[in-house]
């Protein structure tokens, strides 16, 4: 955890929080904070800035907070991502978090099995979870914002178009695609299959709405790696 993240139940009075479950426990066991200590520490949506540790028990902590600088800059990316196995989906969650993407559609495919709609990891709860602890990881505050879309086709002709507008369209593929295109500083789609990748259809649909294929060489990624790679090779700071 490098950034102690708070909300706003959390507070006690304007600069003081107090805290208690999962990150009490990483703060007695992992971090071994004493009163005195210093935290970086954020608000959800918020500032960033430190905490000071005034005391802290086997129930509680309270801390001073103050609270004056900006959040990271957001990648400029959304992220168009076939519904991945729930075992990878947890990691990827957390991942986009920690990278900075900050709007993530999950999507229906031919290859998505239906079950993976039903997986308690897309209650509301698991996701903020994994976001944060994402964001906790990278430092950040700005929560990223996940929509689900279980019709393919409605969601690429009625919805995909406007999210590309103005934006670099790209739909990751291995195959008949062009080479990963130059890092830039600007605003970009990236569509990313499920295991197995797009199926010709989707793939020609998604081009019909301006979407461009492309690849990353002769290996085939698996999704978590595939993103963090993308995102690394199409903009030149993360």
């Amino acid at each position: 955890m490098n950034l102690l993240l708070l909300e706003p139940g959390d507070f006690i009075d304007e600069n003081r929080v107090q805290l208690s479950g999962r990150r009490l426990k990483h703060m007695q066991e992992v971090q071994r904070v004493a009163p005195g200590d210093q935290l970086r520490a954020g608000l959800v949506n918020g500032k960033r800035g430190q905490a000071v540790v005034e005391s802290i028990s086997a129930a509680t902590a309270q801390l001073s907070v103050d609270l004056t600088l900006d959040a990271p800059s957001p990648l400029p990316l959304t992220l168009v991502l076939a519904l991945p196995r729930p075992k990878m989906l947890k990691r990827i969650l957390q991942n986009c978090a920690t990278l900075g993407i900050k709007e993530i559609y999950l999507i229906n495919a031919y290859r998505v099995d239906k079950s993976y709609w039903s997986t308690p990891i897309l209650q509301a709860q698991s996701v903020d979870e994994l976001f944060k602890l994402g964001l906790e990881q990278a430092g950040d505050t700005l929560m990223p914002e996940l929509h689900l879309r279980k019709r393919f086709k409605p969601f690429v002709e009625d919805e995909l178009p406007d999210l590309a507008a103005g934006k670099r369209a790209l739909i990751a593929h291995p195959y008949d695609a062009s080479p990963c295109p130059q890092p830039a500083s600007k605003p970009s789609l990236v569509a990313i299959g499920p295991e197995g990748g797009f199926i010709p259809y989707e793939i020609e649909l998604m081009q019909c709405q301006g979407l461009c294929a492309f690849h990353l060489g002769e290996r085939i990624l698996r999704v978590e790696t595939a993103i963090p790679v993308i995102t690394s090779r199409i903009f030149p700071v993360i």
